[in-house]
């Protein structure tokens, strides 16, 4: 038997033992061992049970919230959601003759900064708006 035979079948044997041992397990110890999936969704309660057991805290305190707010990805927003953003903050702007920043006008209108980028940037494509300034020193009027 040559050596590459030899190898793919015990790596064949071990990928079975593994396998084997994964679906003998239930998902909520697999979830504790491995730290939990991140990234992917996972039911709410379970990665809560998960966390309590390992650090001994009561499984019906939720998790500890980040004083950062969610962060979760945006729905995808169409076309219309992304223009009506835009027309608000054309509106906004236009009230303004010396111009505003961009977390005013997120913190006037109510926005998540994670919209901000998309909605500013197509009001300066279109050029509906135009801005002064670099980083957060950009100051963004109506054009």
């Amino acid at each position: 038997m040559s050596l590459h035979s030899q190898l793919n079948q015990l790596a064949s044997s071990f990928a079975q033992a593994v396998f084997q041992a994964i679906r003998e397990v239930s998902l909520e110890e697999l979830v504790a061992e491995t730290g939990g999936l991140k990234g992917m969704a996972r039911a709410p309660g379970l990665a809560r049970e998960a966390r309590g057991r390992r650090s001994g805290r009561s499984p019906t305190r939720g998790p500890r919230r980040s004083s950062r707010g969610p962060s979760r990805r945006l729905k995808r927003r169409s076309r219309d959601e992304i223009q009506s953003a835009l027309g608000a903050v054309v509106s906004l702007v236009e009230k303004q003759p010396r111009g505003l920043r961009a977390e005013q006008i997120r913190s006037e209108l109510g926005m998540e900064a994670k919209e901000m980028p998309r909605v500013l940037g197509e009001g300066l494509a279109t050029r509906k708006l135009r801005k002064r300034g670099q980083k957060r020193a950009t100051t963004y009027y109506a054009a």
